[in-house]
């Protein structure tokens, strides 16, 4: 398959491989990667995800345009739970990180601005060039740069299409840290590690929190945040963690 998944020690690696199309998806590949989100979603031995591609050529460029615009009809436009997405609105707790192994444009922006923490390959270009085409960064693009990037930059990106290097989006904080490709894997595999260590439950709990703290005003934000604190420490990992502490070891969390 196109879309690989590989899971190993609560750490699922999703990777694009389709080196010979960049790593652009057509229709049925973008349905191969919403069920494999979905497997990271639903299945309880996976506590983070790590999205990357093959190659070192592209990350994602996006919608394959040789595979030609998928045709469809007007009525489909108001199905709207249909083949959700990491960035169509598909929600996942368990956090997600980027290994941005070559060029990240169009679609593949989109896609990374709804991961969690981002690392790139020094060499890495990113860009919305989708107003180059007469179209518009859709499936979250126009929604999400703003949130995450100041407005003049977020426009610039979105308005001229142009692409930045590795170190601009660095400097933008657009992506963590930039580092060679043949230290990429291992760099975001580490960061994968040391969130899978710790409480499952605890972890998904902060992601939702900090991710509908932007659409709750701050007295709904801090109630929400206070029931799920009591909630969470009636559980195993909460007795578990202090524990650990005490005895001077790893903690062994469960996720109960």
């Amino acid at each position: 398959m196109a879309i690989d998944l590989t899971v190993q020690d609560g750490i699922a690696v999703i990777t694009i491989n389709r080196p010979d199309r960049l790593n652009a998806l057509d229709v049925a590949h973008f349905k191969l990667l919403a069920e494999a989100f979905s497997q990271v979603r639903d299945d309880p031995a996976i506590r983070v995800a790590v999205l990357t591609g093959t190659g070192e050529r592209a990350f994602c460029v996006g919608a394959d345009l040789k595979s030609g615009a998928p045709k469809t009809e007007l009525s489909e436009l108001w199905l709207t739970q249909r083949d959700f997405n990491l960035h169509k609105g598909l929600e996942i707790w368990k956090p997600v990180i980027a290994a941005v192994n070559g060029q990240c444009l169009g679609g593949g922006m989109t896609l990374l601005l709804a991961t969690d923490i981002r690392f790139a390959a020094s060499h890495v270009t990113f860009g919305l060039p989708e107003v180059k085409r007469g179209l518009i960064a859709a499936s979250g693009g126009t929604q999400r740069v703003l949130s995450q990037l100041p407005h003049v930059i977020g426009m610039q990106l979105l308005l001229t299409g142009d692409a930045v290097s590795a170190e601009t989006a660095l400097r933008w904080n657009l992506v963590n840290d930039v580092v060679p490709a043949d230290r990429l894997m291992e760099t975001a595999l580490d960061c994968a590690r040391r969130i899978a260590a710790n409480a499952p439950l605890a972890v998904q709990a902060s992601k939702e929190l900090a991710m509908r703290s932007r659409e709750m005003d701050r007295v709904t934000g801090l109630r929400f945040e206070q029931l799920t604190l009591r909630m969470l420490q009636f559980t195993e990992d909460a007795a578990e963690g202090p524990k650990a502490f005490t005895e001077k070891r790893p903690a062994d969390f469960k996720g109960r």
